[in-house]
């Protein structure tokens, strides 16, 4: 078994943690994009009550994205710019999937 220095350990677990909330910060999003809002504005506004807890959980989620994305670019020592990027991605419904996937490739790449 390969022994890690602690550089990439800590790199290892940065990556778990962001892999885990880019994945469900992009389900929640999933959810409120395509069925929260379209039920709250357009279809069932009486039925809303029943999903505003969709809306309530990614706005508890997306904070949790934000600093595991943050601590995963401290431990990559990634440029500003793509820190930014990476963060903004979790604001689109398929974008942090995307980013998650781009993220798990350069992560690869650096083992």
């Amino acid at each position: 078994m390969n022994q890690l220095n602690p550089r990439q350990a800590a790199l290892n677990g940065a990556m778990t943690r962001f892999r885990i909330m880019a994945i469900y910060a992009g389900v929640m999003s999933l959810l409120l994009w395509f069925v929260n809002v379209p039920t709250h504005y357009l279809i069932f506004k009486d039925a809303y009550q029943y999903l505003s807890w969709i809306s309530l959980l990614h706005g508890f989620t997306y904070p949790i994205y934000v600093l595991a994305a943050f601590h995963y670019c401290i431990k990559a020592r990634k440029s500003l710019a793509s820190t930014i990027l990476l963060i903004l991605a979790g604001t689109l419904p398929i974008a942090s999937f995307v980013a998650e996937r781009r993220a798990v490739k350069e992560f690869k790449a650096l083992n």
